[in-house]
């Protein structure tokens, strides 16, 4: 008889930590077609069937006048779907439902985070009962968020900037451009 080949799963404790890597290249990252029009499919299901939670947060994004920066419901990020996405900002929200995956949240998380996208984690429980605190800490992560690209970019303009020149190296290629003239 022939040994037949298992399936052998890791242990979730072995693999809880570990980010997947993910290589930014053309549509979803180097997920097959097959599983991004699969993950599309679901993130349309989940926005037909949104809890309360959501609903609610949703309404509220929709009535607030946040200029540029709009927040996509059930988006599909990657290889994940996070509940609301602003791109422009690079921020994702997660709501924690009860029963939820902590391990599969944290691994998404770090994926999320490796390619520079923040998550905010916000309990559906407090979405419900007070969403006008919630709306606040949404505002004061988005300042931040903001903010950090802000500095970001005067960061890069700096170390993009040519060094300045000194006074001597101004004056010999000033005089070697005047002589190269004269003959």
């Amino acid at each position: 008889m022939t040994d037949r080949k298992t399936l052998q799963l890791r242990d979730p404790s072995e693999t809880a930590d570990a980010a997947p890597a993910i290589r930014k290249k053309g549509r979803g990252w180097e997920i097959s077609e097959k599983r991004l029009d699969a993950l599309h499919e679901r993130a349309r299901e989940l926005r037909r069937h949104s809890s309360e939670a959501h609903k609610a947060l949703a309404e509220r994004f929709a009535k607030a006048d946040m200029g540029r920066y709009t927040f996509k419901r059930h988006a599909v990020v990657g290889s994940a779907i996070v509940d609301f996405n602003c791109h422009n900002l690079g921020m994702a929200i997660m709501i924690d439902e009860v029963g939820q995956d902590e391990a599969l949240a944290k691994r998404r998380d770090k994926s999320l985070e490796a390619v520079g996208i923040r998550v905010m984690r916000i309990a559906a429980a407090d979405i419900l009962e007070n969403i006008d605190a919630v709306l606040q800490r949404i505002t004061l992560g988005m300042r931040s968020r903001i903010a950090d690209k802000q500095d970001a970019r005067r960061r890069h303009r700096a170390d993009s900037r040519p060094a300045p020149r000194s006074r001597e190296t101004q004056d010999s290629q000033a005089s070697s451009t005047t002589g190269s003239d004269a003959s």
